[in-house]
This record gives structure tokens, sequence and C-alpha cells, in this order.
């Protein structure tokens, strides 16, 4: 393996792991940009196809596709190092806040930047859906699913379900299943064991192995899965405590799922950091390198490949529902406005600009609004 593509590999998923806000959607419009229209080391059709493949895997669809980027530039090697260097940033970061919080009672002040990060991290992702969108929408019937899914979706629909339907009804639909294709994805699906209320570092490990293998939906079933296990069976945590939590996840650049480690350490201290951390993101690692060999093949299959084209064009209306939902909780007063509107044209004016500065700038302009208010 060429020793290059490793460093290249870890270098760009560090940077993109400590400074990447805003969720899936956010970060896997600024992978689009560093890894397709910048390095050139995917197509964008290569790149949706893997979109779309981590749309219908359990766990967290960011790291997935930092995952799966590892695995297309440098092999084996490259996937467990983009993996570990994107989650790397968030770690220390939440670790440190914890550590704050346990210490202190609260974390430190940062809502005026990520005021400003949030307009900007949209203005982000509306230009992303708008690339992925010409690639995706080939024909009316594509359209016509990626309307139904946006609808949906904004009804409340299960996004997970969503993204099967489209898939089926457009392998259905494409190629009236002509040919007898046999498609494998990887599910695995684990029961809880009866646990006793006494904190151990397994059983800590147990509960977020678990549920990074079986999480579907983001970080609000994730808020479900844990206040379920947490909360409410093991006692190890409550309501306030978990919400804290949470937060952290969303203040803080990288995976949100970074909140297992914010828990970790609230519930075990450094060790049980480490714990919660390799739990949640573990079962993302064995289900990229199972399913990335097979994505090529499917392609040379005409149902496979229609399967693939709707579930990618529901991926694209995913990430446009997120958009519209982010927009109506980012854009409440002419200052959020006012900084999406200069993201998105900085954009539009100059395309090769690093998302980086983009979001720097969103902060520092959310602070500076909060200090001149």
């Amino acid at each position: 393996m060429n020793k290059e593509y490793l460093k290249e590999t870890g270098l760009l998923f560090l940077k993109l792991g400590a400074t990447t806000f805003g969720g899936p959607a956010a970060t896997i419009a600024i992978m689009e940009k560093e890894v397709v229209q910048k390095r050139n080391w995917l197509n964008r059709q290569d790149f949706l196809d893997l979109v779309g493949a981590a749309s219908i895997l359990p766990g967290p669809s960011s790291t997935q596709m930092a995952i799966f980027c590892g695995y297309s530039r440098a092999g084996a090697l490259g996937l467990w190092l983009a993996g570990f260097c994107y989650i790397l940033p968030a770690f220390i970061i939440t670790t440190t806040l914890a550590w704050f919080y346990i210490q202190y009672g609260s974390t430190p002040a940062i809502a005026p930047f990520f005021d400003g990060i949030k307009p900007a991290v949209v203005a982000i992702i509306l230009d992303a859906i708008i690339l992925f969108g010409k690639k995706t929408l080939k024909n009316w019937q594509l359209g016509l699913i990626g309307i139904a899914v946006c609808a949906g979706a904004l009804y409340g629909l299960n996004q997970i379900m969503l993204i099967l339907a489209a898939g089926f009804i457009g392998m259905i639909w494409f190629s009236g299943f002509s040919k007898n294709v046999k498609t494998i994805f990887p599910f695995v699906l684990l029961q809880t064991p009866a646990m006793l209320a006494s904190y151990s570092t397994a059983k800590l490990f147990w509960v977020f192995l678990k549920i990074g293998s079986v999480l579907f939906g983001g970080g609000y079933i994730l808020f479900a899965y844990l206040d379920h296990d947490l909360v409410q069976n093991l006692h190890w945590l409550n309501h306030q405590q978990l919400m804290d939590a949470i937060a952290a996840g969303q203040f803080t650049p990288g995976p949100i799922l970074s909140t297992a480690t914010f828990i970790g350490y609230q519930i075990g201290g450094f060790s049980g950091a480490i714990v919660a951390t390799i739990g949640i993101f573990l079962p993302s690692f064995f289900f990229v390198w199972a399913l990335t060999p097979i994505i090529p093949k499917l392609r040379k299959s005409a149902a496979a490949s229609a399967f693939l084209d709707s579930v990618n064009i529901a991926a694209v209306a995913l990430m446009l529902t997120v958009t519209i939902h982010m927009g109506m909780s980012t854009f409440l007063n002419w200052q959020s406005i006012l900084i999406g509107v200069l993201a998105f044209a900085v954009i539009l004016l100059f395309n090769k600009v690093n998302s980086f500065w983009i979001i720097l700038g969103g902060a520092l302009m959310g602070f500076a609004f909060h200090l001149f208010q």
C-alpha cells in the first residue's frame, strides 16, 4: 500500500474530524468537496453510491462515509485509519468538555460561536444538495421518488423505511425484476442481556456496542436508546445528565455520536469514555468492510443499479428535509440570515474555498453579533 495515500488519508480525516459541524448532512457535503471536487479520489457517482449504502446501514452515517472513503483511497488500512482519525478529534474535545462538566457542573459558553456556525453549515449543505441533485436526478421517475421521500420525511415517516422503499420501488419500476439478483446487506441485531444496575466497563461497552449495531435514524433515535438503557434500566444517568451529554455532542465537531464519549466519561471516567467510544463506532468499521467490495458489483446488475439510483435520490431528498428543518430552527433573526446568505455567496463565488474557512467565518460572525447585541 502506498504510504503517501495512507498519510494523506489520515491527515484529511483528522482535519475533517476537528472542523466539521452540523451533523451527517453537513459532514457528507464537506467530504464531497474534499474527496470529489478537490482531490478527485472518487467520482461523484461512486461517492453517491457510498452515501446510499451508508444510508441503509445502522450506525453513524458520517463516520461510515469517512471509513468508505478511506477504504476507497488506501484499502483496508485506509479504512481503519480514516475512521480512527475522524473520530479522534471529537473524542479529545468531548472528553475535555466532559472533564470540565464533572469538575464545574457545566460546559464552557460556546453557544455564540455555534449560532454563527449553524447558518454557515446550512449554506454548505444546500450547495451539496444542488450538486448531488444534478447527478442523481437522471429522469422524471427518480424525481417523483425523491419528492415522495421528501414529503414522507417531512410528514415524519421512518427514514430508513423511506430509503428502502425508494430502492425497491425504483428496482421494480426500472428493471421489473427482470433479473434475479441476490443482494446481501450485513445487519447485526443484538439482544441486550439482563444487566444489573451496578457499573462495569464490560457492561458499558456492551450497551454502546449494541446501540452502534442497531442504530437507525440519527441523533434523536440515539437519545431514545440512551434514555431506555442508561436512565430507565440501569439508572447510571438522570435525564438532565443525558440532555447535557446530547448537547455536548451537538456543540463539538466530528460525529454527533461523540455523545457516547461524554456519557462514558460521566459514568466511568477516562476508561469509560474509551470503551463507550469504541463500542458505538466499532460495528460501523465491520459493516463498511463487508459492504464496500459489493457496491461496484451491484452497478453491473440492472436491478441492483436501479436500486442504488433510487436510494441515492432518496438520500438527497432526506438531506433536503434535514436542511429544511435546520433552516427553520436556524434562521430566526436577521443576523443568522445574513451569515447564511454571505456563506452561500462565498461558496458560489469561490467554489474551491475550503469549508473550514466558511465555518470559521460563521463562528466569528456569530460571536461578534453576540458581543455587540
